[in-house]
């Protein structure tokens, strides 16, 4: 048998400490500091890309204009869609050390009892 074992600890309305925690201002505070970064950036990201998918099939022309040499305004945007996820990666980087994690460190510590 493991060394560990798990505790369920139940309040006095039958709620583990982790329901309690999902019913806390600072939980709903979290969810809401996440889905206020992750929904309009993915939003944002989505049309971004629905553009280049639209641009390609219907603007053929215009993503064939060249740009330097071989390099035509189609490989130009289609790069940009790579620029554009680690832009995104690092704004969610940074968002998450300044919005989130300190929330979260709080979440944690209480749920632990310290």
């Amino acid at each position: 048998m493991g060394r560990y074992r798990v505790r369920t600890l139940y309040d006095r309305d039958g709620r583990t400490v982790h329901e309690r925690m999902q019913a806390a201002p600072e939980f709903a505070e979290l969810r809401s500091r996440l889905r206020r970064f992750v929904f309009p950036m993915s939003a944002a990201f989505m049309l971004w890309y629905l553009a280049y998918v639209l641009l390609a099939s219907y603007a053929p022309e215009f993503m064939a204009i060249p740009v330097l040499g071989n390099i035509n305004v189609g490989i130009v945007v289609g790069l940009l869609q790579f620029v554009t996820t680690f832009a995104i990666t690092g704004l969610y980087v940074r968002y998450a050390d300044t919005r989130l994690d300190p929330v979260a460190e709080k979440i944690r510590m209480r749920m632990e009892g310290y």
